[in-house]
């Protein structure tokens, strides 16, 4: 009976064992054989990354990320190739490659006469060109610091990225110029008073002590004597006290 019993123990370790094993054995069978699973390249080209990674990943794919081309016929950050091809056969868990538009390497050229600098340069930025040689002259036309020509010129033509745009800045209408009349010593009050009558701006009046000296008498100037000076320009004194 118990030589029976032990038997009975025995096959069942037995039969416990080569089911551990098959079950063991399924599943490596199972992962070679899912390893070894062929797949076909779904077509990419003119989708985002987000699209084709979505795409992949359905295939149990993945994607890298080659490189930027200038491409005339698909969009910015669209794929234009990939490496395998459509179609091709591949096993899971692979990685495609693909290489992104950068748009066309052909840019309209905008249209910047009139703006100020500042716009301008802002705008050369966004269309993918570049600031180029920037000359100035005074014209009552255009205000200072707008642009009154452009080489090459606008749209319809167009120019291949990073081209540099030369522009022609206002300077505005040209000032007259004056030179600056020897202040020192004449009384303060009546000579700010005929500054301001001619249009000039005094900015800055300090006071300050000067022995020997009345108060109201102007001691220092800026500008100096003789110094050219236009209307807009400031004017600072120092007076007696």
């Amino acid at each position: 009976m118990k030589h029976a019993g032990k038997k009975l123990i025995e096959y069942g370790q037995i039969l416990l064992l080569s089911s551990i094993i098959f079950f063991l054995s399924a599943i490596l069978f199972s992962r070679v054989i899912q390893k070894g699973e062929m797949i076909s390249v779904p077509d990419l080209t003119g989708k985002t990354l987000a699209e084709a990674k979505n795409e992949l990943a359905k295939r149990k794919l993945s994607l890298y990320e080659k490189g930027w081309e200038f491409n005339d016929r698909w969009d910015r950050g669209k794929i234009i190739f990939q490496e395998p091809l459509a179609g091709s056969k591949i096993r899971i868990s692979k990685v495609v490659k693909v290489v992104l538009s950068a748009g066309s390497e052909m840019v309209e050229v905008p249209k910047l006469v009139g703006k100020s600098l500042e716009t301008a340069t802002k705008t050369l930025i966004e269309m993918g060109l570049e600031k180029g040689r920037v000359s100035q002259i005074h014209t009552p036309q255009y205000a200072a610091g707008r642009i009154i020509a452009q080489e090459p010129s606008p749209s319809p033509q167009k120019a291949k990225r990073n081209t540099p745009i030369n522009l022609l800045v206002s300077q505005g209408e040209v000032e007259p110029k004056y030179l600056m009349p020897d202040l020192i010593g004449k009384k303060a009050g009546p000579t700010i008073a005929k500054l301001k009558e001619l249009g000039f701006q005094v900015s800055d009046i300090r006071y300050s002590y000067y022995p020997g000296l009345d108060p109201g008498i102007i001691i220092k100037q800026f500008p100096p004597h003789g110094y050219g000076i236009a209307i807009r320009n400031l004017i600072a004194l120092e007076v007696s006290r």
